[in-house]
């Protein structure tokens, strides 16, 4: 046999892990870090194939985030946080800032019912005077994971069968069973806030841990989180059936109706920091986005309002054009180590070469407000009439000159390249404690829902189990109760 020839099945013949062009993998649970926290490396290979791969595998529609809806208006600042850090839209009080904002569930189709149990999207475009920044997020501060090496198997498991094109539990179950972090963005995801009203009464969360540098370079780890002023409001499963039933876009006519009657949303956007000197503090890590930061020992500061009073033009160019990217940050924001946010840097503006071309940040919804200037010529869709003749820097005949220079965080790297797990996992103790924070009958319900998921016929008995020992660690009561519905003892 010829050892060359091409053997189409090879690929699922093999008893490990390879990537594409065959070389094995040895772990493909963590990305290549400096030190088990620090910023993971672009030479982890099998990290950036697996990515890309992934992002290439929709067209055109998002991977995920596909069914949006958009909106437009500004950004406020009503509370002085120029100690904390040195960007222009943040200077002072009174100082707005034009934004666009677009809300979206999160793995279903582009038609698919606004009703489903399903995280919401909540991204913030500000056109900014020194470029636009993206803050990108859900409307629950937590999240499955916290590594995105992993978050293209997450979405594999959310998404339907790729046999039967059907969402099915067993496999949603299957895979988080051996992700015990997942346990409290489940507290919020099978909680009764689970499937919102609609976009206007629910809240928004920047989900990963950001840094604010200010003028004297000074950084803080930083949270972003945005409460609704109407308050937050969900649907409970008869509800969520009826409203459905009757009109499958409910949340994005409600977003369109109440701008048009002047009915304008409005969310207040708050802060929570930490000095990277005292992360050692607490007894979880600050940049795992499995985790809150508890609001008694690190409050909300209150940083300015977000007002839409808009409605976009055109769907197609203000919507499905519309390209977020955690990467896009202004001088004063800058990035963590945060794991889950590494990936999102390099993931986000690759799959939006990919769906909507390498020009897209010139599309009019993506372009910066302010003047810009580079020598990225050519390329697919590039419409931006240019007639300089010098396309390269630095040049005598062109006068343009580097920015001024800005503070970013200049964090000494030491430690091994390794894969592996952050030292401080903690995955119960949130998890448990929020489920204790409900009401009984908020409890009830909790339970219901995940005994009627895991009663799935082929969820099997060990996953069962697993499930059961995860929430009994949580929550000794609620491991109980779950079992005791199913008929199944508790094991640790």
């Amino acid at each position: 046999m010829d050892p060359y020839k091409f053997r189409p099945s090879s690929a699922h013949n093999s008893s490990f892990f390879t990537t594409n062009s065959g070389a094995p993998v040895w772990n493909n649970n963590n990305s290549l870090t400096v030190g088990s926290r620090g910023p993971i490396l672009l030479e982890d290979y099998h990290l950036v194939e697996k990515l890309a791969n992934f992002d290439r595998e929709r067209i055109p529609e998002r991977v995920v985030h596909a069914r949006g809806a958009s909106s437009k208006g500004f950004f406020e600042v009503t509370h002085d946080i120029s100690h904390l850090t040195c960007a222009d839209f943040l200077r002072a009080p009174g100082v707005q800032t034009p934004v666009i904002v677009r809300f979206s569930t999160v793995i279903h189709e582009r038609g698919s019912p606004e009703t489903l149990r399903d995280p919401r999207g909540f991204a913030v475009k500000f056109y900014t005077r020194e470029g636009n920044f993206d803050l990108v997020g859900n409307n629950f501060p937590v999240f499955f994971i916290r590594d995105g090496i992993k978050f293209p198997d997450m979405v594999h498991a959310l998404k339907p069968n790729p046999k039967s094109h059907i969402q099915e539990t067993w496999r949603i179950l299957d895979f988080f069973s051996h992700h015990p972090e997942s346990l409290h963005m489940f507290t919020f995801l099978f909680d009764d806030i689970g499937i919102p009203q609609d976009y206007r009464h629910m809240d928004g969360s920047g989900i990963n841990t950001y840094t604010l540098i200010n003028k004297a370079g000074k950084a803080y780890y930083v949270n972003f989180h945005w409460k609704p002023t109407c308050g937050v409001k969900s649907l409970l499963e008869d509800e969520a059936i009826r409203v459905g039933g009757s009109n499958h876009s409910h949340a994005t006519q409600d977003l369109y109706d109440s701008i048009a009657a002047g009915n304008y949303p409005e969310w207040k956007l708050f802060i929570q920091t930490i000095d990277p000197a005292d992360e050692e503090k607490f007894d979880f890590d600050p940049l795992d986005v499995t985790k809150t930061w508890p609001e008694d020992i690190l409050p909300l500061q209150p940083v300015g309002r977000l007002v839409l009073n808009r409605n976009i033009d055109n769907f197609f160019a203000e919507n499905e054009q519309l390209a977020f990217c955690p990467s896009i940050v202004v001088p004063g924001v800058y990035y963590s180590d945060d794991k889950l946010l590494q990936t999102r840097i390099f993931s986000y503006s690759d799959t939006q070469r990919y769906r909507l071309g390498p020009n897209y940040l010139q599309l009019p919804a993506n372009a910066p407000k302010c003047a810009h200037h580079n020598n990225h010529h050519d390329g697919f869709m590039n419409f931006m009439h240019r007639d300089e003749e010098v396309n390269y820097f630095p040049s005598r005949y062109d006068p343009v000159r580097h920015a001024e220079k800005y503070p970013i965080p200049s964090a000494i790297l030491s430690g091994n390249c390794e894969k592996c797990v952050i030292p401080k996992e903690n995955n119960f103790k949130q998890p448990g404690e929020r489920y204790r924070s409900f009401s009984s009958d908020r409890k009830e319900r909790f339970i219901r829902r995940w005994v009627e998921a895991m009663s799935d016929p082929r969820v099997t008995y060990e996953i069962r189990s697993i499930w059961i020992s995860y929430w009994y660690q949580a929550d000794k009561s609620l491991g109980q109760k779950i079992a005791s519905h199913l008929n199944m003892r508790p094991t640790m």
